[in-house]
């Protein structure tokens, strides 16, 4: 359990450090543009690695049950978990989609987080995925701040229809595959 813990220290402590926009400039003015997101990109990927594997040996090593979620929320997960895909792409494709959630991807990370809290009582799910679920939320609260401060990116060009349209159909096509084949491949566990 301590690497994931690890994990997850360093990954949401580096994705905090964006939300502090004056410690961001000064590491910035420091490390120059290039050695900000070099370290950025290393410190991230080390705590997603720690994540990943402390996770799998928590699973591994049966993490205490903190809670039995009734067979149901099975179903529930399912029907949240429909309109991941979409929004995950939704944050890279311009569309009526992305002008209307502002920051799909974090609308994204909180459905699969929520859905995923339903359905896993056991510690590391806990921790997993409701780490996750906590900085979604601070993080979209921190952008309507910076937003509110000025600090807002310009506007996307949108396109309207044709973008929704492949980002439906790609989220969906998307999850079909995640429950289908790739969650089992990625995760080692079979959704259904």
């Amino acid at each position: 359990m301590i690497y994931l813990l690890a994990g997850l220290v360093l990954f949401f402590g580096c994705h905090a450090v964006t939300m502090n926009r004056g410690l961001r400039g000064n590491l910035i003015d420091r490390l120059g543009a290039g050695g900000y997101k070099g370290l950025y990109s290393l410190v991230s990927l080390v705590g997603l690695a720690l994540i990943i594997y402390g996770y799998g040996e928590a699973r591994f090593e049966g993490a205490p049950q903190l809670y039995e979620p009734p067979v149901w929320l099975k179903h529930l997960a399912y029907l949240l978990l429909l309109p991941v895909f979409v929004f995950l792409i939704a944050a890279y494709v311009p569309g009526r989609i992305k002008t209307a959630l502002k920051h799909p991807m974090l609308v994204a990370v909180k459905l699969w987080a929520l859905s995923h809290l339903l359905v896993n009582g056991d510690l590391a799910s806990v921790l997993l995925f409701g780490s996750f679920l906590v900085y979604a939320v601070v993080d979209r609260i921190s952008l309507k701040r910076r937003v509110v401060d000025g600090a807002g990116g310009p506007p996307a060009v949108n396109l309207g229809a044709a973008g929704d349209i492949v980002v439906i159909v790609g989220g969906l096509a998307l999850y079909g595959l995640f429950v289908w084949k790739l969650h089992l491949w990625l995760i080692g566990v079979a959704p259904m």
